[in-house]
């Protein structure tokens, strides 16, 4: 039986927090796998994310066209990250938040509810990498994710929120669902942080 996604995104937040914690200053100017940004940007990125879809498990509309705020120029940048985190995970367990269409998305809020589960997850392993972090995303949230992912890909890519698909080596044959999944969004697996 698949979790509840409340569930699935606290066990992806206990997994991902640490590494947002344990980011470093010096390293915010750093390249990531996520091409287009470097930390200090891909963590207003996802901090915008959290946040937004906190508003449309509630059902309200968010404008995607706002720039991010650079929020680690503030000194409790990381403590924030664990506060709009819980915030989010609370607002996805609440009655009726699966429930129908979220937003102007128009899409279903169960579905919209699993976009922010993977760039939770997708984003804390690219900044782990970015930072010389470990990172292993739970098993169950990679499952959910990518069986999501399968069908909003070919939409996220002409909606520039997914790369190209990476190709894996002998057509994928013996990839982890996690490689697929990381490749799915435009990941190269084995990205290696520039010395």
């Amino acid at each position: 039986m698949t979790k509840p996604l409340s569930e699935l995104l606290r066990t992806a937040a206990e997994r991902s927090l640490p590494v947002i914690r344990a980011i470093p200053d010096e390293r915010l100017a750093d390249p990531t796998p996520c091409g287009e940004y470097d930390v200090r940007a891909l963590l207003g990125h996802l901090h915008q994310v959290v946040v937004n879809f906190q508003l449309l498990a509630a059902k309200k509309d968010v404008d995607f066209s706002v720039e991010a705020e650079d929020v680690c120029r503030r000194a409790d940048w990381r403590d924030s990250f664990a506060v709009e985190t819980a915030a989010l995970v609370d607002a996805w367990a609440e009655p009726g938040a699966e429930e129908g269409t979220a937003g102007a998305m128009g899409l279903p809020a169960a579905v919209v509810g699993r976009m922010v589960l993977g760039d939770l997850v997708i984003h804390a392993w690219d900044l782990a990498l970015a930072t010389g972090q470990e990172y292993a995303p739970d098993p169950a949230v990679v499952d959910d994710v990518l069986g999501t992912f399968r069908e909003l890909a070919p939409t996220g890519r002409t909606m520039g929120a997914f790369g190209p698909e990476h190709p894996l080596p002998d057509a994928g044959a013996g990839a982890s669902p996690w490689e697929r999944l990381l490749a799915l969004t435009g990941r190269d697996p084995s990205w290696t942080r520039p010395e």
